[in-house]
């Protein structure tokens, strides 16, 4: 899963240079941040709706346009995937509660 996710961050990458009429990814980056987000938000509604209604195809279907604009998000803001998957391992192996107690406070 990680190599679908480094390759994938990678192309987003090389996007960040693409020509926005030529290529979508381009296009939010040129647009910023909130164009970015609201992306986000959208797919995570219609992932809700999906798995609210058990429509499992639809529910897949809406969390790979989800991720994808989380990683667009990501390679936006300097983040590379590696940092999120070393993030849940080192959750790995920890309760819920374990975790939380773990955060620094806010």
């Amino acid at each position: 899963m990680g190599d679908v996710l480094r390759e994938l961050a990678s192309v987003l990458e090389e996007r960040k240079n693409a020509d926005p009429t030529d290529s979508y990814v381009a296009h939010l980056y040129q647009k910023g941040i909130d164009t970015i987000l609201k992306k986000v938000g959208e797919e995570a509604t219609e992932t809700i709706i999906a798995a609210k209604d058990g429509d499992r195809a639809q529910t897949v279907y809406e969390m790979a346009d989800l991720w994808f604009h989380c990683l667009v998000l990501l390679t936006h803001q300097g983040i590379h995937p590696d940092e999120i998957l070393s993030e849940l391992e080192r959750r790995f192996g920890l309760s819920g509660h374990e975790e939380k107690g773990s955060r620094p406070e806010k």
